[in-house]
């Protein structure tokens, strides 16, 4: 993680922001999972059976900020491009009441990065790390749905500890899922969501470094306008919980919050589900701070 210094950029000061960014990719932030791809009623899983996903995600900061929250004066720019294929199986297997399910993706990333103040200017393409959830259940009420979740994220992205751009983080991150929708009428067209994730990481082998613990919870408030379109306000709330560790370890833990509108349509002929949403990034620590986008296309097979 960076962490901000009372005076201007130095040579020091260089070295140091060239070390933090070698050890991971820097997609807001530090942890595995992109906050701001699930967006309205994101903890309602379908019905039993196979979907196809797609995210088309665009991430654009040029601003890095501080343990304060100040912009750190170092010419920085980072434009991130996701494409992510995820396959979601929810059987006709029910525990505890819930339907079970499991799903991987398969991220394939472009990132270009530019620090002015350390001589960086990177742009890698290729496949990150792979997301496996191998246990999930899945409830659904009369005003509720609920899911709770367990996953891994395989190191076997690209990465090359000299390559600040690398789309993959070189480390092993469990991740524990939970969330809720709750709807306000029986119609269900009034809805509020939050879906949680803590993420463990393991020390990166290049690296001997390790990042801190990630907790963080994406949120939506939707209103259905009929039975295919749904509008809404979406965001995400991110915070480091733990200090990172290892050789250059960072003083100061990341957070970042963002929020922004959503539309989603659902198109029955074509038995597909298409979503956007704009989310802006404030609050920032230690952290990126800017603007992302998200497409999802979710087909029913």
């Amino acid at each position: 993680m960076i962490a901000a210094r009372p005076t201007g950029i130095t040579q020091a000061m260089a070295a140091l922001l060239l070390a933090g960014f070698m050890t991971a990719s820097v997609l807001a932030g530090e942890p595995h999972y992109v906050n701001g791809v699930e967006g309205l009623k994101g903890a309602t899983l379908p019905p039993p059976g196979l979907y196809g996903r797609i995210y088309g995600v665009y991430y654009q900061a040029d601003q890095l900020k501080g343990n304060s929250g100040n912009t750190l004066p170092i010419d920085f720019d980072l434009q991130v491009y996701a494409l992510v294929p995820r396959l979601i199986w929810v059987t006709p297997f029910q525990i505890l009441g819930a339907d079970y399910f499991a799903d991987i993706s398969v991220p394939f990333i472009r990132t270009d990065l530019s620090i002015g103040a350390a001589k960086i200017d990177a742009e890698k393409t290729g496949m990150g790390d792979i997301c496996v959830e191998p246990v999930g259940l899945a409830w659904h009420g009369a005003r509720y749905d609920a899911a709770l979740a367990a996953g891994v994220y395989l190191p076997v992205g690209e990465y090359d500890k000299n390559d600040p751009a690398s789309p993959g983080k070189d480390m092993w991150t469990t991740m524990g899922t939970a969330g809720a929708t709750l709807y306000a009428d029986d119609a269900k067209t009034w809805s509020a969501s939050i879906l949680a994730r803590y993420e463990v990481h393991s020390q990166q082998k290049d690296e001997h470094y390790t990042p801190g613990d990630d907790f963080h919870f994406e949120w939506g408030l939707g209103k259905t306008l009929n039975k295919t379109l749904d509008v809404g306000l979406t965001g995400y709330c991110y915070w480091q919980v733990t200090s990172d560790s290892g050789p250059g370890a960072q003083t100061g833990k990341s957070r970042v919050f963002a929020a922004g509108p959503e539309v989603s349509l659902f198109m029955p002929s074509l038995l597909t589900f298409l979503s956007g949403r704009v989310l802006w990034e404030f609050g920032a620590e230690n952290n990126t701070e800017g603007m992302l986008g998200a497409l999802t296309l979710t087909k029913i097979f």
